[in-house]
């Protein structure tokens, strides 16, 4: 069962509310599938590297609330790992805005636990690598972050409502959440009009342009398609990963 959620709304994040949403993400395309045998291993391994807990608010650091959690299989262990979306709670980031009146811009992180003989073992921390659900959107408002686990895979998502949406893959291994795939479609409202997918383990990028200039609904699209090869030799960790806003995956 595949899980996803989309994150609205400060006042949850500091009650502490938890919650696991379900949402159809048909529309987003994730060209990157792979085996995963042997990954349980890897996950085993953080056992002897820090201390385990029965309680997911063990790992929460000082000055954060949970925003939201994620139940999900990150090994194909068959057990439910946990993925915690925690938040700052810093009051000198709450600010005034002239028109929409006080916003919470304290950042986001994310902190990722495995199961691991009936404890949560620490995977992967970073605390502040998502900006807070209250930036500015232009004339639009602000793309809106979700997560999902599905066959052991991490996903990071952005939707941007009628302009598209842009979502990352991350896999475990190397004692880290490593990017293996990127995805993205630019939108004009339901005519899509390019998308691009980068598988980083294959170094194969596939552009597809709209050429049907015509076009007045989705589904009238003619795409040309360019299959390039991208030069990256080192895949992107999760936990070094600065900002999501000033990612740039082709580097």
């Amino acid at each position: 069962m595949k899980k996803y959620l989309f994150f609205t709304g400060a006042i949850l994040a500091l009650f502490g509310n938890y919650s696991c949403n379900g949402l159809n993400k048909d529309t987003v395309s994730t060209s990157v599938e792979h085996n995963l045998e042997g990954e349980r291993k890897d996950s085993e391994e953080i056992m002897t590297t820090s201390e385990a807990a029965n309680n997911i608010s063990d790992f929460m650091p000082k000055g954060y609330v949970v925003y939201d959690t994620v139940y999900g299989d990150l090994n194909k262990d068959g057990i439910e790992d946990c993925l915690l979306i925690i938040k700052g709670i810093d009051m000198k980031n709450i600010v005034k805005d002239e028109y929409r009146g006080e916003l919470d811009r304290n950042r986001r992180g994310i902190i990722v636990l495995f199961k691991i003989k009936g404890n949560y073992q620490l995977a992967v921390k970073n605390y502040d690598c998502f900006s807070s659900e209250n930036e500015e959107g232009g004339n639009y408002y602000a793309p809106e972050l979700g997560v999902e686990i599905k066959k052991g895979n991490l996903y990071i998502s952005y939707a941007h409502g009628r302009y598209g949406y842009w979502s990352y893959t991350f896999r475990f291994q190397n004692s880290d959440f490593e990017l293996i795939g990127y995805d993205d479609s630019n939108n004009t409202g339901p005519i899509v009009d390019s998308e691009t997918s980068i598988n980083f383990l294959i170094k194969k990028q596939v552009s597809k342009v709209n050429t049907n200039e015509d076009i007045e609904e989705g589904g009238d699209e003619i795409f040309e398609e360019t299959v390039t090869k991208i030069k990256r030799s080192k895949l992107i960790k999760l936990s070094e990963i600065k900002d999501f806003d000033e990612l740039d995956v082709t580097e």
